[in-house]
């Protein structure tokens, strides 16, 4: 079964691949081997997994601002994801994902979805994103479901 969703496009672009959900935050400084993709924060309940070649869906992304450094050089090395779809808005993301994008001609689409199109994102098994926002999603099983409720 397929679904569409309307995102904002903090960093336009277009991908198209399997979905990663992540059961929380990831901080990418310390959480993620930037050369391979590993999520390696051993307290992450995703620790393990990668997010190369994924659409990477995020509740929000956690921690320092060396982030957005490590996100281009994840995309420079190949080990990024495809995509990020996030339900809190993250300007560091945003920023590693424009820079890799000019200086190595990386693209990353970074996209802003509402607490409940980001739980029906999170149940996809793979997704589409375009660079007006427009986020066409196959139901299915992702990587991990998970449920996401806003901090109050």
């Amino acid at each position: 079964m397929r679904t569409s969703l309307a995102a904002v496009p903090l960093a336009p672009g277009r991908a198209s691949g399997p979905v990663l959900a992540l059961a929380e935050p990831l901080s990418l400084w310390g959480g993620v081997d930037p050369t391979s993709g590993l999520i390696v924060d051993p307290r992450h309940p995703d620790h393990g997994r990668s997010v190369a070649g994924h659409i990477l869906a995020m509740p929000a992304a956690r921690g320092s601002s060396s982030s957005s450094s490590v996100l281009a050089e994840l995309l420079r090395a190949g080990a990024g994801p495809l995509g990020i779809v996030l339900a809190e808005t993250d300007e560091i993301l945003v920023v590693g994902a424009v820079v890799a994008r000019e200086l190595y001609g990386a693209d990353c689409p970074v996209m802003l979805v509402g607490t409940d199109d980001y739980a029906r994102a999170a149940r996809c098994s793979s997704m589409a994103i375009e660079p007006d926002g427009t986020i066409t999603g196959t139901w299915g099983r992702a990587l991990r479901a998970v449920s996401f409720r806003p901090a109050p």
